[in-house]
């Protein structure tokens, strides 16, 4: 069934029992529905096996807009109610959906909004840096807060406690004995045996969607791609795609070539890193230091020809920031030919290791099953079977010029997000090369066009760690009245605790690298 052809027959579905408006704005669908049908549209969209993509709200005027997105083979749909601010209640899509877990708690924290029946309503985000009953996003919080003085520790936080004979808890973090983001893992065990993982995180919120009101595109651009530093590309194109399409402005040819090249030059440096600390983290230290010098040169050919080992900034509202010479175009391509050859021994080393191979095969597996029911994303969902890649299934430029072979495993354990890693890296070599081929003369920029207040835009793009989704609102003259962007890791994070059960907490480290969750792409 085309997906077409699925949203029109949901959507029949849907009318028997819930009165939904159907909006068409810019490239996105819109179906609003009242609040009291929240939790049966998630229970009738479950059934239809819609994927829970995103959550999040904004205040306008004397109510709140609250906003879910939904997924199914390529078409996204987005979903929303209203509520009155002065009582503020929803009934949750948590019990239905898993992933809107932390998602609604973050509202909830953010806005005030109540999810009736929420299975956990402790706070998530706020931690003790707000005193009750006072919502920072809502508009008449200041932006600079109300400090009282130092906060208070967040040292009773109701964990889950252990029980029965022989267990006991391992709290580890949230500082940590690496140069990491804070994050706080809260262990159950017997003996070395994991029973239970619960994580805390929110240490590091930076006030990201606070800060971004008011702000014009380009600085909304910038703040985009310092949501998460090794996501700056991901983050940064997402964000200018929503405000793209909110503006009605079409990047050129050129310059959508170059956010490939941009984008899959991020996810290769990443993956790179990945697998080589993968590796270290089982003491196999050779490959370590092969993948850091690998990741390391293509570094700094990313200085040499984008001004920027992270090649932040590069991504700007109408088009890209940098062009690409004909000899840089070249100096790419060689550089590929001598990676593929790298590559090509250093993974070998890494196949025939017997001592490797019983650290990382069947270690921290994720069953397809709990993949799909978390909505994981990226090389997280693909090592577990979820056959989900934006780039192929809602291709956007430059990717719909091109074939995306998406890398597929379905062991579910360690040693299967290493090869997914490893075939994505190959993939984004050849897309790299078959955009350099298809450059042509143009302009890299299209002049900016102011939107009309209340304009809003969703753009989702294929990072390094999965689908991104960024959702804009315009206000007048040009400024951000909302920005909300859902980074992959707010997804996968909660995967962690169930990937990690049965393992041995030495193993614990090596889990959390397969799967790799920014603390700062949660943590807004």
């Amino acid at each position: 069934m085309s997906a077409s052809n699925w949203t029109e027959d949901f959507l029949n579905r849907l009318s028997a029992d819930i009165k939904v408006t159907e909006i068409d704005i810019a490239s996105m669908t819109l179906w609003q529905i009242e609040s009291y049908a929240w939790q049966q549209f998630a229970e009738l969209a479950v059934q239809q096996n819609l994927r829970w993509a995103a959550g999040w709200a904004e205040q306008v005027q004397s109510r709140f807009l609250v906003n879910a997105c939904f997924e199914k083979e390529g078409k996204s749909i987005l979903l929303r109610t209203i509520v009155n601010a002065s009582n503020p209640e929803l009934p949750s899509q948590a019990t239905v959906y898993p992933a809107a877990n932390r998602s609604e708690r973050h509202t909830q924290d953010m806005f005030g909004i109540k999810f009736i029946g929420h299975p956990d309503n402790r706070r998530w985000t706020r931690h003790q840096a707000w005193i009750e009953n006072s919502y920072p996003l809502r508009k008449d919080f200041p932006v600079q807060g109300t400090p009282v003085g130092i906060t208070p520790p967040d040292m009773h936080y109701p964990f889950i406690k252990s029980h029965g004979q022989g267990t006991y808890e391992i709290p580890v973090g949230p500082v940590h004995a690496g140069i990491i983001e804070p994050g706080h893992f809260r262990f159950q065990a017997v003996g070395e045996l994991i029973l239970n993982l619960e994580e805390r995180l929110g240490y590091v919120h930076k006030g990201i969607e606070k800060i971004a009101e008011g702000r014009t595109p380009e600085s909304l651009a910038r703040l985009a791609g310092r949501i998460s530093g090794d996501t700056t590309v991901g983050h940064g194109w997402a964000a200018c795609m929503a405000m793209e399409q909110a503006a009605s402005v079409k990047i050129p040819p050129r310059a959508a070539l170059i956010r490939g090249i941009l984008a899959e030059r991020e996810r290769i440096a990443n993956h790179m890193g990945d697998i080589g600390a993968i590796c270290n983290d089982v003491a196999f230290v050779f490959a370590q230091m092969q993948f850091t010098r690998m990741r390391e040169l293509w570094l700094r050919t990313n200085a040499k020809v984008f001004g920027h080992r992270l090649l932040m900034d590069q991504i700007v509202p109408g088009g890209v920031a940098c062009d690409l010479s004909e000899e840089s175009g070249a100096l790419i391509k060689k550089d590929i030919l001598e990676l593929r050859s790298e590559l090509a021994e250093v993974i070998l080393a890494l196949d025939l290791n017997s001592s490797l191979e019983d650290r990382l095969y069947t270690a921290g597996h994720l069953s397809e099953e709990t993949a799909s029911a978390f909505g994981t994303l990226g090389y997280v969902g693909r090592a577990s079977g979820q056959d989900k890649d934006v780039r192929r299934d809602a291709p956007y430029a430059p990717y719909d010029r091109v074939t995306v072979k998406v890398a597929l495993e379905n062991q579910g354990d360690i040693a299967s997000r290493v090869w997914v890693r490893y075939k994505e890296i190959r993939t984004a070599l050849r897309l790299i090369e078959e955009f350099i081929g298809q450059l042509e003369v143009g302009d890299i920029r299209t002049e900016w066009k102011t939107p009309p207040i209340g304009n809003e835009g969703l753009g989702i793009v294929e990072g390094w760690r999965g689908e991104i989704i960024s959702y804009i609102r315009f206000d007048a003259d040009n400024k951000i009245a909302r920005f909300y962007p859902r980074d992959p890791s707010q997804i996968n994070w909660p995967a962690l605790e169930k990937l990690v059960l049965n393992n041995i907490v030495p193993d614990f480290p090596v889990c959390n690298k397969s799967l790799n969750g920014s603390y700062s792409g949660n943590d807004l």
